[in-house]
């Protein structure tokens, strides 16, 4: 064998080593990418999955296209995520909702966090309780006591039966030893209508649904459900405050990938996220929007979303709701 000859074996051997499916991966991503998330297109979950997939586009050098792919509570998404090839080119933006369903869905098509790489959170917030400016109850020890003492029940607004703002409130009254009636709704604008034409006592919901009319005034903010006070609205006193100690209940979103997502890939993407919503304009944009910049190793981002699942779990059970 002649030297060119065996050098230009060893050329061919070491081109044919690169498309070996262990090193498929090293150039990614080298095309587009799909986020897709189960709400609706121009909500809130919509707007924070566009502004995380643009910082991570930019950071990546590819694009990243989100995709809203409404219906059934979100596992319709979460569900295509799940089937979808682990080659870091689908990924699912989800909020604290795909622990929701896990929970009131009597059967899914994938498990909510083993069938799934956990890629890491982004966001987390609290949920805000409102009332009307011209309502007495100002504080959550206000509303506890009218609770305590009105022969009826105080009504409470939620965007409809099964949502974490549903279960938040059976969580609540059951630990207060209340009665709260929660009143379903389609949609937060429905509810919203109703607190303002006094027909409600409060209603939950996160703080984009609401901050620009506590802002304005229109509504009154009466407690916050987070460990400790909420950094956009830092007058409003959190329920554990209110004698509840240790109370405290977040939304959150994050990104997800299908299961067996290769490991290089997951860890870049993690390391992306943490230091996109690290960026200081990033991080206003994500406070202005009600919410906090929240990230973390995927290990305890799966475990809070198992966690959430459990604890909605035993709400459901508690109180009775009728699993879909």
């Amino acid at each position: 064998m002649t030297e060119l000859t065996r050098r230009s074996m060893l050329a061919g051997l070491s081109a044919a080593a690169v498309l070996r499916p262990d090193r498929a991966f090293a150039a990614w991503p080298e095309r587009n990418i799909s986020m897709l998330h189960g709400l609706t297109a121009g909500g809130g979950v919509d707007v924070s999955a566009r502004l995380v997939a643009d910082g991570l586009s930019r950071r990546l050098g590819q694009q990243i296209v989100v995709e809203p792919r409404p219906g059934a509570g979100g596992t319709l998404a979460a569900a295509q995520v799940a089937r979808a090839t682990p080659d870091g080119y689908t990924l699912g933006f989800i909020p604290s909702g795909h622990a929701v369903t896990a929970a009131t869905y009597k059967s899914l098509p994938y498990h909510p966090t083993d069938d799934f790489t956990i890629v890491g959170q982004a966001i987390e917030f609290p949920f805000v309780i409102v009332t009307h400016p011209e309502h007495p109850v100002r504080t959550v020890s206000d509303l506890v006591k009218l609770a305590r003492e009105r022969s009826t029940p105080v009504l409470g607004g939620v965007p409809g039966a099964g949502t974490p703002q549903h279960l938040l409130i059976e969580y609540f009254s059951r630990l207060a030893g209340i009665k709260i009636q929660a009143v379903t709704f389609r949609g937060g604008n429905q509810a919203l209508t109703e607190l303002l034409g006094k027909r409600l006592d409060f209603l939950i919901d996160p703080p984009i649904a609401l901050i620009g009319q506590i802002r304005s005034g229109a509504l009154r903010a009466i407690g916050v459900t987070g460990a400790t006070r909420f950094t956009s609205l830092p007058d409003v006193g959190t329920i554990a405050e209110a004698g509840f100690p240790g109370f405290s209940i977040t939304s959150w979103m994050g990104v997800i990938a299908p299961a067996k997502l290769p490991a290089d890939i997951a860890a870049r993407l993690n390391r992306e996220i943490t230091a996109l919503v690290a960026e200081p304009v990033v991080a206003e944009r994500i406070r202005t929007m009600g919410s906090e910049p929240k990230s973390g190793p995927p290990d305890d981002f799966k475990t809070r979303i198992a966690a959430d699942v459990a604890r909605w779990t035993k709400v459901i059970a508690d109180a009775g709701i009728e699993r879909i």
